[in-house]
């Protein structure tokens, strides 16, 4: 029998887990957030500080988030494991993509759209502080958007793009950056003899890749995917998937997902909303198998949503 979402609501004060806090980490050397801040030595958060046994990259500390007076997410408390996959699962409106999207402020874009309460830290920095460069905090933290948006230019010239806007101006050195990236994202030995054509030409699995190329061109720390294969077919989805769990030696992954097989096969974490609350985060073999929380248990054993 379907739950009712009245039930779910009057458990939520009584069901929501939020993961034990930890210190914040100063900002790394590798990109200053803020313009304010002289480049310091990275310190490594402490390796006990998350289950991964990896530093804590992104640390939500009790966000709450409104669009205009509708508040979207409720004292979310949550730490993404460095180079890790760590995997966002709800049901349509649970939050799972404002909060994706308020790791790089792309919410910035929408009006009356903001963070009311708490913080986000990402590498120990505030990215909300009025101090933060924006567009550097965008440079760190890339992302790969539901359906492929390919510029209307050539395959090359994708790539080719961030690396110029930021500063990149050495032919060779874009040229090694183009075929490392094209290589990373498993699309090299595709396009290879094809550089200079347009990227629109592309299936709809080769343009999501290589805006997965033009994402890790400039060599963030994070990267984003917001239902990144929603729009492919199975041969195209399990492409992308395998790249996902290539890149995590390289690169912190978060990603939002409906579909919950691919959170077993991709991630290392998931995270569980409903309404606006984080309900659960553990190892996705756990969640998926011996969840804590019973709302966990009715989602993902399709009770509802």
């Amino acid at each position: 029998m379907a739950l009712k979402k009245d039930v779910l609501r009057r458990d939520l004060d009584h069901n929501v887990m939020e993961p034990a806090k930890t210190e914040a980490k100063p900002a790394t050397a590798k990109g200053q957030l803020s313009g304010a801040q002289t480049a310091t030595k990275p310190q490594a958060a402490d390796a006990d500080s998350h289950p991964s046994g990896k530093p804590i990259i992104i640390d939500c500390e009790s966000v709450d988030f409104h669009y205009g007076q509708s508040k979207a997410l409720h004292g979310i408390s949550l730490k993404v494991p460095e180079k890790q996959v760590t995997a966002f699962i709800g049901p349509s409106g649970c939050g799972k993509s404002t909060l994706l999207r308020c790791f790089n402020r792309m919410n910035d874009l929408v009006d009356n759209a903001r963070v009311t309460s708490g913080e986000i830290r990402i590498q120990g920095v505030n990215i909300n502080a009025p101090a933060v460069d924006v567009i550097e905090l965008r440079k760190q933290v890339g992302m790969v958007f539901q359906k492929s948006n390919p510029f209307p230019k050539s395959i090359y010239e994708n790539i080719a793009y961030g690396l110029r806007i930021s500063g990149v101006r050495d032919r060779d050195t874009v040229d090694g950056a183009v075929e490392q990236s094209l290589r990373g994202a498993a699309l090299w030995d595709e396009v290879k003899n094809r550089l200079h054509e347009s990227a629109l030409g592309l299936s709809g699995g080769q343009q999501q890749r290589l805006c997965i190329a033009r994402a890790i061109a400039v060599k963030p720390s994070v990267i984003l995917m917001d239902e990144p294969c929603s729009a492919l077919d199975p041969i195209a989805t399990a492409k992308v998937e395998e790249l996902i769990f290539a890149l995590k030696d390289q690169f912190t992954i978060v990603i939002v997902t409906h579909n919950m097989q691919q959170a077993t096969r991709c991630s290392d974490f998931t995270a569980f909303f409903y309404l606006g609350h984080l309900i659960e985060v553990d190892r996705t073999e756990k969640l998926f198998t011996n969840p804590t929380q019973k709302q966990t248990e009715d989602y993902i054993s399709g009770r509802f949503g």
